[in-house]
């Protein structure tokens, strides 16, 4: 049984960065595995924030955060991480990693991944 979690989140004010990371409990497949990050802010649907391909080559990212998000992966230690920069009261949300087994394509959809973490809650005070 695959498990993720992320850390990181908090309550931060406008403007401000914050890292969440994301981590696998497994490390030897972690290099095979495409994975995103996606958030559900209060009473809204689940967003698509960002994704990373298995190698790092494609990275992708929602229009609500391009330009103020930047998502890597470091596969000799398992973390991959979401770096947001500029934080608006509207990217108050619980924010959630998620992976699949591919070396193609990194999807916005959710159903496209298998495993999720459980979550961790970021919010913005204007």
């Amino acid at each position: 049984q695959v498990q993720l979690a992320e850390y990181g989140g908090g309550l931060v004010q406008a403007g401000d960065s914050l890292r969440l990371s994301c981590v696998a409990s497994f490390r030897t497949q972690w290099s095979s595995h495409a994975m995103a990050w996606f958030r559900i802010p209060p009473g809204k649907e689940r967003e698509f924030v960002g994704g990373i391909s298995w190698n790092g080559d494609t990275i992708l990212y929602g229009d609500s955060v391009k330009g103020r998000a930047t998502i890597s992966r470091d596969n000799a230690k398992n973390p991959a991480y979401l770096l947001m920069n500029s934080l608006k009261p509207e990217d108050t949300a619980a924010y959630y990693c998620a992976i699949r087994p591919s070396i193609t394509g990194v999807p916005a959809r959710p159903e496209e991944y298998m495993y999720w973490g459980q979550g961790t809650p970021v919010t913005v005070s204007s």
